[in-house]
């Protein structure tokens, strides 16, 4: 199985079976296959919605379509180590566009925030996708309210370089990062 070690953590790509195992038996069941223990994730309804709407409409099928660059498209299940349990995930919007860019994400469990975690687990994702020749940069996007979460784009050279509103959920005001990716 393909993981990233960090010094706490261990990032796990989950395959088109893991994300099914996620889909038609629940939580419970991949921390079972994955042999970790068990641990709710507690996260804001938006990123619950969020998490269930990219598993179904983005992970599953675009694993079954990409098998061989699958990592690429999935969620990363990102373990602490010392407690064997996911606290949350992290992952990319596909392979580099054309113009060498692809967006990453992150999500964490309201227990295990405010301790670096995720920006530990966004620096060794970062690494690992900068192994692409193709990628130039990355991006990303946080509600202009979630402070915390612009600490970790910041820490991890994103820069700030813009805002919008989202359609979904409605009317969210969102900044943009970017984030240059050294050759």
């Amino acid at each position: 199985m393909i993981s990233i070690k960090t010094p706490r953590l261990q990032l796990i790509p989950l395959d088109h079976s893991l994300l099914r195992t996620w889909a038609e038996q629940g939580r419970d069941a991949l921390e079972i296959q994955l042999g970790l223990q068990h641990n709710t994730w507690e996260i804001e309804a938006f990123f619950q919605e969020e998490t269930q709407m990219a598993l179904l409409d983005f992970w599953l099928p675009m694993t079954k379509k990409f098998p061989f660059d699958f990592i690429w498209y999935t969620n990363w299940e990102i373990i602490l180590t010392e407690k064997s349990c996911s606290i949350g995930g992290i992952g990319l919007a596909g392979l580099p566009n054309d113009q060498g860019s692809t967006e990453i994400g992150y999500c964490l469990d309201k227990k295990f925030r405010g301790h670096g975690y995720a920006s530990e687990a966004l620096q060794y994702l970062i690494e690992w996708a900068s192994q692409d020749q193709d990628l130039q940069y990355l991006v990303a996007e946080t509600p202009i309210e979630n402070l915390a979460s612009q600490s970790v784009l910041t820490k991890n050279g994103f820069i700030q370089t813009g805002q919008k509103i989202l359609q979904q959920p409605e009317g969210m005001e969102v900044f943009t990062w970017k984030r240059p990716i050294q050759s």
